[in-house]
């Protein structure tokens, strides 16, 4: 597949910059124009700033022929491609760079400062424009992720049961519905007593452990030991 064309777009344009030679960087304190030979620069012409892509580039050339003579290619601002002196806002120092990759450091300038001006506006708004076009980006490939699908999750507590299967009821909390297994009478009552221990009222405190449950026990017939009582005697009791 063809990669995409790039076309490049002008920026801006001064018709008059003037070149200087600089002598090397003395010490980490930055460039100062006022060590430049100022009133004698050593080329004169236009500049053009271009922009393809991402980089800008700035490009001094024959004001009438429009010859190249130099250009300095720019991916970031500020950088170590164009730098400001310390001591003039119109003046910069550019790392021009040739065919062959080989570099040298120039010093440029302008008569007026509105040039220098609109040369450093042209440059910022450039490299916003390749901050922004970065986040958009990086946001697209964030939204293009793969996504947890929550309403996997959310069906987990609306299943149905399976098909034929039963839910089992609570366990009843009547004890008074336990048949006793075996034993005499007595061991029946005793242990419906220990069941029911915790809510029997004694009416009498003088009265007999089993309150009127021996009472009404009296006026029903005892079942034969270890028979089970019949329906009827429970719902008496």
């Amino acid at each position: 597949m063809a990669s995409e064309v790039e076309y490049e777009s002008i920026l801006c344009v001064k018709p008059d910059v003037n070149v200087y030679r600089i002598p090397p960087r003395a010490s980490n304190r930055g460039y100062r124009a006022a060590d430049w030979k100022l009133d004698t620069p050593d080329w004169t012409g236009r500049m053009r700033i271009t922009a393809k892509g991402k980089v800008a580039y700035i490009k001094l050339e024959d004001k009438v022929s429009g010859e190249l003579f130099a250009q300095a290619p720019v991916n970031e601002y500020p950088g170590i491609a164009m730098e400001t002196v310390s001591d003039s806002s119109r003046y910069f120092v550019l790392r021009i760079q040739d065919d062959n990759g080989r570099s040298a450091f120039i010093g440029v300038g302008f008569g007026d400062r509105g040039d220098a001006f609109d040369f450093n506006v042209a440059l910022q708004d450039h490299f916003k424009w390749v901050k922004q076009e970065n986040e958009i980006k990086s946001s697209q490939a964030a939204d293009s992720g793969p996504k947890l699908d929550l309403e996997m999750f959310l069906c987990f507590g609306l299943l149905p049961p399976p098909p034929g299967g039963k839910i089992a009821p609570p366990p009843s909390s009547n004890h008074n519905t336990v048949q006793p297994s075996g034993g005499a009478q007595t061991g029946c009552l005793l242990e419906l007593d220990s069941s029911n221990s915790n809510t029997v009222v004694q009416s009498n405190p003088s009265s007999d452990l089993w309150g009127d449950f021996s009472s009404s026990a009296s006026s029903v017939s005892a079942p034969a030991p270890c028979q089970e009582p019949s329906s009827g005697n429970w719902v008496q009791f």
